[in-house]
């Protein structure tokens, strides 16, 4: 028995974003889900205290947004019942009133709303608001009024939170060449009669410090997850100048990297406890925290992940768990009886015989999870799995693909490689000017080391992933001669191009990531897959969606142009109405065949149950 790419496609990917909400009932819960069979949307659905499961979105609407083009928050519902989203569609945002349809509030246009709030006491949703590249917080009365500019600061802008006696707004802000994870400012500015704020003060970060997330304790302070120390911890930042106190002193992650803004690793409960998410990426936490004395009490349970959205109502947090067996669930913790109630419908999942059991291993340094395969002799077939961002990093997590291949009898080793995240930053900044060296000696590590374990077939090793995970596949087979092969979805493979084609939000990623320009061209040049595809060390399997604004799918159409034209094997499917990452049912049951029959070849193994694949080039 194996599993199949439908039981991939019908459990693959988790609730985004969710919310508890205390009622007179009990303590409503509300998040939203991808249904790859309803064409990859995301449907709200909201959990009453009765366990009444119901869509709060209608078929047809899809609560994503192109922010940053990764997507912020999207959704809130309101008080009393109802919804205001943004639509993926238009990109404006709705309000939806319960037994309703769905009302505009913005007008038609090119902006793109994210990151939305609904300030306590106001009749308003607050978001970021994205047009042609400039970046505003923009308040949007819920009878849709018009949209008031709040205030216009840095260049990307996330997290409007307004003060407990409503007279002032707290926001984090960055501008060019940094990413989020480098530096981030946390402001704060007086909120006027006439609902516009300023001037501004910065109250925490800088260039070299990260905050990624803020809530207000009261009037005259804020908790704030950043990373002076090196590590995202939580802190005390108070108004007037003070300095921040530090309430989780330790080598711990309590913030993420903020590639979707919205995202969130602590709540504050009404009696001042926080509930926070931490850890590392080989186990993601749940804790209570007591800001007071620094308790930090573990109510994660048997779960290795926790996810980076959390909120609290009535006593409870509302958060998405999973383990290597189970996949991402929306659940209702107990602050005091630390209980565990799943609120979201069960997924059909394989016989747990199919699922790997993974091993949490450091190889010369570099952090991996190894997922056998079953019923394989060792030393038999592995894959490199690399994750994107870079700076991002794969959990210890039920991944369904991964599960895909184990059961067909080829091992997969996921790679944290230098510049991941949930290790510190100075693990971060491994990386740093070193991408296309570092990421690939690291695989290159890890495989050599499955090889010395006794575990892997030196020959038959590749390697594979997707955005950055994919320029690592292809900068691996190119600049390695370890990988007999590999596969790279929605692949960046030259990236003096990519950096001039790319979103605004990454624009400016490669000067940390290899170096400004024009000053460091050569190392451009040098570490290009494109322009030294003549050295690839095996065949190469190339997966783009045509309407990929992140990456445009020439980067795989010259790639695969010069692997042709110096007698290399390679193979290109593209898919229409996909973006950066799959979402429909059909094309990750085709992403998934293809890689399998690629395997097959390569490995030199039978693949019977998927169509065949060819390789222009071989003979």
């Amino acid at each position: 028995m194996s599993i199949s790419p439908i039981d991939v496609a019908r459990t693959d990917g988790g609730p985004q974003w969710v919310e508890a909400v205390a009622t007179s009932a009990g303590v409503e819960v509300w998040w939203d889900e991808p249904r790859p069979h309803e064409g990859g949307r995301r449907c709200v659905v909201r959990r009453l205290p009765d366990g009444t499961r119901t869509d709060a979105l209608p078929e047809g609407w899809n609560a994503r947004n192109r922010l940053v083009e990764y997507g912020g928050r999207s959704w809130r519902p309101l008080p009393g019942g109802g919804l205001v989203f943004t639509n993926w569609s238009d990109q404006r945002l709705y309000r939806l009133d319960d037994g309703g349809t769905p009302m505009p509030l913005t007008p038609e246009g090119p902006s793109r709303y994210g990151d939305l709030y609904l300030p306590p006491g106001r009749a308003e949703v607050w978001a970021v608001r994205e047009t042609n590249d400039e970046r505003d917080l923009v308040a949007v009365p819920l009878d849709g009024g018009g949209v008031r500019v709040i205030v216009k600061a840095q260049h990307f802008l996330m997290n409007p939170r307004i003060s407990p006696d409503g007279r002032k707004v707290a926001w984090i802000g960055w501008d060019h060449p940094n990413m989020p994870w480098d530096g981030t400012e946390l402001c704060v500015a007086p909120l006027h009669d006439d609902g516009t704020a300023g001037p501004y003060e910065v109250v925490a970060g800088g260039p070299s410090e990260s905050v990624t997330q803020a809530e207000w304790r009261d009037a005259d302070s804020l908790y704030a997850v950043t990373d002076p120390t090196g590590w995202w911890n939580v802190h005390l930042v108070p108004l007037g100048g003070g300095p921040a106190r530090n309430l989780t002193p330790m080598e711990s992650e309590f913030g993420v990297a903020m590639w979707k803004p919205g995202l969130s690793t602590f709540a504050v409960a009404e009696d001042g406890r926080l509930v926070v998410v931490h850890g590392t990426a080989d186990h993601r936490r749940l804790g209570v925290l007591d800001p007071e004395t620094g308790e930090l009490r573990e109510v994660g349970g048997d779960a290795t992940h926790w996810s980076a959205t959390v909120s609290v109502a009535g006593g409870k947090a509302a958060a998405v768990k999973g383990t290597p067996y189970t996949p991402l669930e929306v659940t209702l913790v107990g602050l005091d009886d630390g209980a565990h109630e799943v609120v979201s419908p069960p997924k059909p999942l394989p016989d747990r015989a199919l699922l790997p059991a993974p091993e949490t291993v450091t190889i010369e340094g570099v952090h991996a999870h190894l997922y056998p395969p079953s019923g394989a002799q060792a030393p038999g077939p592995y894959v490199i799995f690399v994750h994107g961002g870079p700076t991002g990093s794969m959990p210890l997590l039920l991944d369904l693909e991964i599960a895909y291949f184990t059961s067909r009898g080829i091992g997969v080793a996921v790679v944290n490689y230098g510049g991941s995240t949930g290790y510190g930053r100075a693990y971060r900044e491994r990386l740093r000017h070193q991408w296309g060296v570092v990421d690939v000696q690291d695989c290159a590590k890890v495989a050599r080391g499955l090889v010395e374990r006794g575990v892997a077939d030196a020959n038959r090793i590749a390697i594979r992933g997707g955005s950055a995970g994919g320029w690592t596949t292809v900068a691996a087979l190119v600049h390695s001669d370890v990988f007999a092969g590999g596969v790279a979805h929605y692949a960046i493979t030259d990236p003096e191009s990519w950096a001039a084609e790319t979103h605004d939000f990454e624009s400016r990623y490669l000067d940390g990531l290899v170096g400004p320009l024009p000053e460091t061209r050569q190392r451009y040049t040098e570490r290009s897959p494109l322009l030294n595809a003549s050295r690839a060390s095996g065949p190469c399997l190339m997966l783009h969606g045509l309407e990929d604004a992140i990456v445009d799918v020439s980067q795989a159409q010259r790639f695969t142009a010069e692997l042709d034209k110096h007698g290399k094997e390679w193979a290109l499917l593209t898919f229409p109405g996909e973006q950066h990452g799959w979402r429909r049912e059909e094309t990750i049951v085709a992403a998934l065949e293809a890689e399998l029959a690629f395997y097959g070849l390569i490995f030199d193994m039978e693949t019977p149950d998927v169509p065949p694949l060819t390789l222009k080039g071989r003979a």
